[in-house]
């Protein structure tokens, strides 16, 4: 098996280097959360960074405690027996893969790791088109067949992952849709994986959340992290609600000899963030609220550009779809290349997500609008207006006459100039 670095992490990278060498690009290619760290998780991340023994491989009881009252303030009752720790949530979903085994049915889209894991388990992904309009969820009606279709072919399929709210699109699954996945994995036997690291940036309250344990806990294990929600990404922190003993000491054993505990100094930090004490809570909010405004007002100038996409409802990102616009590609890749080098747009082709690479869709992440600067980041995330700010009025500034670009060039103009995305790396 070849497996190639992360389409996100490849991507990041290529805009890295041309940003380096001087050219002005604008990045929506990357998932990063991109606000400052808050100060009184610096203090504790400091206070703590004498601690350089081993914890326990499940984490420290004080972390396991506090992420347990987050979930039970959520609805779901939970022992911190049940939780496990690790150092991100994306070991966290690997070391889930390789406990579970077994091929895995995965929504299309879905995030770029979940299918590359999958196959590094040595195992199949099974992907499964989303409902239409919704995201993050294979459609339940094609569940089913597809499921059975495997099993006669001598597959061993045993979970199914969703990711609520989704990256790709920024979507929500409609509870009904959350319902019925639950009940058709009790009537097939497979373990839900739902991936709740955006659960805290819905944008609006009056959106309904129902995560797979709410329906069917007995077989749902949820992950979590603080690198969305608090902006941590490079603390490299997760946790993870498994719903029956005998899973969780599985997820012990593969943790033991993969990460064999999560780094303590940040596991103290970690454990005051999911008290959710009151200037953690009003961060997130402000987060919540700024990631909102400026999705939906990317949103708005794709829709003015003629492109077809639905609204954001969570996180920071958009799922477009370029097709019917004048002059047409053969694939996303091909798109996403001219986007990079005739109009400094980064942006990532479907393709890397499971899609089909003849559809013209491509995902914008907006979290990296917001400044250059950890300066010009707190002032957006403090802005009553953050869309009045000059760096991004000028980013969204950019992206418009990128959209007018795209409308007018003429099809023989459309070749990419200098780096095809398809080149990259991609995942799964």
């Amino acid at each position: 098996m070849s497996v190639t670095l992360s389409a996100t992490l490849a991507a990041n990278e290529e805009i890295a280097r041309r940003q380096h060498a001087g050219e002005r690009v604008l990045n929506l290619a990357f998932g990063e959360a991109g606000l400052p760290v808050h100060p009184s998780l610096v203090e504790r991340l400091a206070r703590a960074a004498g601690r350089n023994g081993y914890g326990p491989v499940a984490g420290m009881a004080v972390l396991r405690e506090a992420a347990a009252g987050y979930w039970e303030r959520r609805g779901l009752p939970t022992d911190p027996e049940t939780v496990v720790c690790g150092p991100g949530s994306k070991p966290l979903l690997y070391g889930l893969l390789l406990a579970i085994g077994g091929d895995v049915v995965l929504p299309m889209p879905s995030w770029v790791s979940y299918a590359a894991q999958t196959e590094l388990a040595g195992a199949r992904p099974l992907l499964i088109p989303a409902p239409p309009g919704e995201g993050g969820v294979p459609d339940p009606e094609l569940v089913v067949p597809a499921v059975l279709h495997a099993r006669s072919q001598g597959r061993e399929v045993r979970s199914l992952v969703v990711t609520l709210p989704d990256n790709p699109s920024g979507r929500l699954a409609a509870k009904d849709t959350i319902k019925e996945i639950a009940r058709i994995a009790r009537a097939l036997d497979l373990t839900i994986i739902s991936d709740e690291i955006y659960r805290d940036l819905v944008h609006l309250p009056e959106e309904d959340f129902l995560s797979p344990a709410d329906v069917a806990p007995e077989r749902t294990v949820v992950t979590s992290g603080l690198s969305k929600s608090l902006a941590l990404g490079g603390w490299r922190i997760g946790v993870a609600r498994v719903p029956s003993a005998e899973l969780r000491a599985r997820l012990l054993a593969v943790a033991s000899e993969i990460w064999s505990s999560p780094a303590t100094p940040v596991q103290e930090a970690a454990a005051y963030a999911y008290t959710e004490p009151p200037e953690l809570v009003e961060r997130i909010d402000r987060s919540r609220l700024l990631h909102g405004t400026v999705a939906r007002a990317v949103h708005a100038r794709l829709v003015r550009a003629g492109v077809t996409v639905h609204a954001p409802q969570g996180g920071f990102y958009l799922y477009p779809d370029f097709t019917g616009l004048p002059g047409g590609f053969a694939t996303s890749a091909g798109l996403a290349a001219f986007l990079l080098d005739r109009h400094g747009v980064g942006v990532l082709p479907g393709d890397a997500f499971g899609d089909d690479p003849a559809a013209l869709r491509v995902r914008v992440a907006t979290s990296l609008l917001y400044g250059e600067t950890a300066e010009r980041r707190l002032a957006a995330l403090e802005a009553r207006d953050p869309l009045g700010l000059p760096w991004i009025a000028a980013s969204l500034d950019h992206l418009d006459q990128a959209l007018d670009g795209l409308n007018s060039v003429r099809p023989a103009a459309r070749a990419p100039r200098r780096t095809d995305l398809s080149a990259l790396p991609a995942a799964g």
